[in-house]
């Protein structure tokens, strides 16, 4: 906000040059005038629609950046609860085993107890709950068989590691508190974002949503324009590539052998793909018409990198469950080498992430309020494609 500087008329000099009255009068009203331009919106001025648009895509984006967020330290939640129960499973089961044996050495005593000898210091880590018990310990030790100091050497080992995983035990459960607590701010980062979202679609009048609605419709005959151009590019370029491959078939010779073999291994590497391609993008079509709801995998609803996810892994191939995971689980290839079944990321901070279907279209779950559909690749055009990646 612009600051305020209240104009004061004490001084009918200006640069040390007195101004008659009517000018003085003059400069108090373009002082007022400059306040008034300057000073912060009233209560009662509106955005036009298309600055709540704008907003409006730039919360969606931000939560979709925050869902994303969120799904990542959700998945560390639940490895590190997994660590941490195994954790405690561990220490339970090695407790138990040490209380066993201590009653074990405890027959020991009773059955050897006469006198002896003070015991060495290994003894101490082998105290009941009382100094009598302690000092009978004590008398004990050099009078024990082979067999059974071997047993308490093992008592003792064991319950070094026990206090180990104790200790590992307990800085799990402080990592996972830490963790949780991030967990929470993540959720409440995302439902900040989408209810200020709601809050300004729903002071739109019906022209102003109409109007909106007009921009979309804009917005989407452009990508869809965009989508036409590259599924032509491709065709294009498919032609090209088939011609030079004919031309080569018909060359005589080793190198035309060995221009085939090669071209047949690249063929039989295509038809794998296509394959896999073909099952992740029939499970994709089925989810369509699903809502779209931030951190959900499925099978009712799914947020983008939660659908990508379940897709391919209807073909059996395991993806990460995050965007910025999932960019980095294949091979990048170019936009003009995109095929039916890749992976298009969005944004520079990869918070989005698209099903590719062919002719410049894809598969996607949008954003909260929306449903999983088919959509130009350049929904939000060309600048906010980050890239393309072949997962299988």
């Amino acid at each position: 906000m612009a600051s305020h500087r209240k104009w004061s008329p004490t001084g009918t000099r200006i640069a040390g040059i007195r101004t008659p009255a009517l000018a003085t009068a003059a400069l108090t009203s373009v002082a007022l005038l400059s306040q008034t331009a300057n000073a912060a919106p009233s209560a009662d001025s509106k955005p036009s629609v298309e600055e709540v648009e704008k907003k409006v895509d730039d919360l969606y984006h931000q939560a979709e950046t925050a869902t994303e967020k969120y799904n990542a330290t959700r998945e560390k939640t639940a490895q590190q609860r997994k660590r941490v129960d195994s954790l405690l499973d561990d220490v339970a089961q090695r407790t138990e085993k040490l209380n066993t044996a201590r009653e074990e050495l405890g027959s020991f005593a009773a059955a050897q107890y006469r006198t002896g000898a003070a015991a060495p210091d290994t003894a101490s880590l082998l105290l009941a709950d009382n100094p009598q018990d302690y000092f009978d310990q004590t008398q004990l030790m050099n009078r024990l068989t082979t067999r059974q100091k071997a047993a308490v050497d093992d008592y003792v080992t064991e319950q070094a590691a026990t206090t180990k995983k104790r200790a590992e035990a307990s800085k799990g459960l402080q990592t996972l508190t830490t963790t949780q607590s991030a967990l929470r701010t993540s959720k409440a980062d995302v439902q900040r974002k989408l209810a200020e979202a709601r809050s300004l679609l729903s002071k739109l009048t019906a022209e102003e949503k109409a109007r909106l609605a007009a921009i979309e419709k804009k917005k989407r005959e452009a990508a869809d324009r965009k989508a036409a151009e590259l599924a032509q590019q491709q065709a294009a370029a498919a032609k090209k590539a088939q011609e030079a491959a004919a031309g080569q078939q018909t060359g005589s010779g080793t190198s035309g052998t060995t221009g085939s073999a090669g071209t047949s291994g690249s063929a039989a590497t295509d038809s794998s793909y296509t394959a896999k391609a073909d099952k992740a993008l029939a499970f994709a079509r089925t989810q369509i018409g699903k809502p779209y709801v931030w951190g959900a995998t499925g099978p009712g609803s799914y947020d983008c990198s939660g659908l990508t996810q379940a897709a391919w892994k209807a073909a059996g191939v395991t993806l990460p469950r995050t965007t910025y995971d999932q960019v980095n689980a294949g091979t990048i290839v170019s936009l003009a080498d995109i095929k039916p079944g890749d992976l298009v990321f969005f944004y520079d901070d990869i918070s989005h992430v698209g099903l590719y279907i062919g002719n410049g279209m894809m598969i996607h779950a949008p954003k909260p309020g929306a449903y999983v559909r088919e959509e130009s690749i350049f929904y939000g055009g060309d600048s906010i494609i980050h890239s393309v990646v072949r997962p299988a």
